[in-house]
């Protein structure tokens, strides 16, 4: 678990594991984190009212994979919105774990998004801001999916 900025910390699935009670998490990963909160197997059908998002306690699950080509929008930005919301609601109040299976692509691009919308990074381009964010972040290495989403909608994603 590695302190990004004040309160917002960046990690993988061990840091998960031994969090600590008063810890908000997000979990950026379908396994084993949204798989378990919510108890199936397999794949969750698209239309289950929690297929992309679970909110329970300080907790936010997310159905979110890694992929090599880009992600959609359409699964993509309800998920980032999400994170944005649950990392403002909670950061003033108590430290903020966003975390994936590694650590390198999921958890620290939903980090790097809330830290450009915040102005802590540059954020005048996708490309800038992970450039920016590297050095707060050296293991950052987003998948070639959530970096093509990044770039592509990066103008929308600081907004919305």
């Amino acid at each position: 678990m590695i302190r990004i900025h004040a309160n917002l910390f960046v990690g993988n699935t061990a840091d998960c594991i031994s969090q600590t009670p008063d810890l908000a998490v997000i979990h950026a990963c379908k396994e084993p984190c949204h798989r378990n909160a919510l108890g199936y197997k397999g794949n969750l059908p698209s239309d289950h009212p929690h297929y992309l998002v679970q909110e329970a306690n300080n907790h936010l699950y997310l159905n979110m994979v890694d992929m090599d080509n880009e992600l959609a929008p359409h699964f993509t930005d309800p998920i980032m919105r999400e994170a944005m919301t649950f990392i403002e609601r909670n950061i003033t109040d108590r430290q903020v774990l966003v975390h994936c299976n590694q650590g390198w692509s999921r958890s620290p691009s939903i980090a790097l998004l809330y830290m450009a919308r915040r102005g802590y990074i540059g954020n005048q381009s996708y490309s800038i801001a992970g450039t920016d964010f590297k050095r707060i972040y050296a293991p950052y290495n987003p998948g070639k999916g959530i970096a093509a989403y990044l770039d592509r909608n990066w103008e929308k994603l600081l907004t919305f």
